[in-house]
């Protein structure tokens, strides 16, 4: 597990990376958004999304180890890459493309690719699955706040 550990943890580290440079909740666009009460602080985000890419890493190195048979790990693999690409690819859409409404495509299509990570994590390891299963609902909530934030400013 160590080397494909070693890449999920390199996959998760690039990932949080290329998101946080299309990510500025600081920028006047996104400060004039109507925001729904509930949202949470800014320092939020961080702090939940530091433990989730361990866990994401963690989590898919389990899942992609416990699968024998060398294509299914490489479609596994397929999957996780897909995953960790629209989790970035998100925050370019909804902030560098400052669109509430594209963002909530891109983040529904995040939450699809986040069900099929648990169920095919659930398949092979549970453990695997339970570390899963706190992105995919936080990814949740990311995308009832995007949807708020929609409708507020449509």
């Amino acid at each position: 597990m160590r080397r494909t550990l070693l890449v999920t943890s390199l996959a998760s580290a690039a990932t949080a990376l290329v998101g946080s440079l299309g990510t500025d909740p600081g920028s006047g666009w996104y400060r004039s958004l109507e925001k729904p009460p509930w949202q949470p602080p800014p320092v939020a985000f961080p702090l939940v999304w530091t433990p989730l890419y361990g866990l994401i890493a963690w989590g898919t190195a389990r899942m992609i180890d416990a699968e024998p048979d060398p294509a299914t790990r490489r479609r596994l693999a397929a999957l996780v890459a897909a995953d960790l690409a629209a989790n970035a690819g998100w925050c370019w859409v909804f902030f560098k493309g400052r669109s509430p409404r594209q963002g909530l495509a891109a983040i529904a299509i995040l939450d699809g690719l986040n069900l099929a990570l648990v169920d095919q994590a659930r398949r092979r390891d549970a453990r695997a699955a339970g570390a899963l299963a706190p992105y995919a609902a936080w990814s949740f909530f990311a995308t009832a706040l995007n949807a708020a934030i929609w409708r507020r400013n449509r």
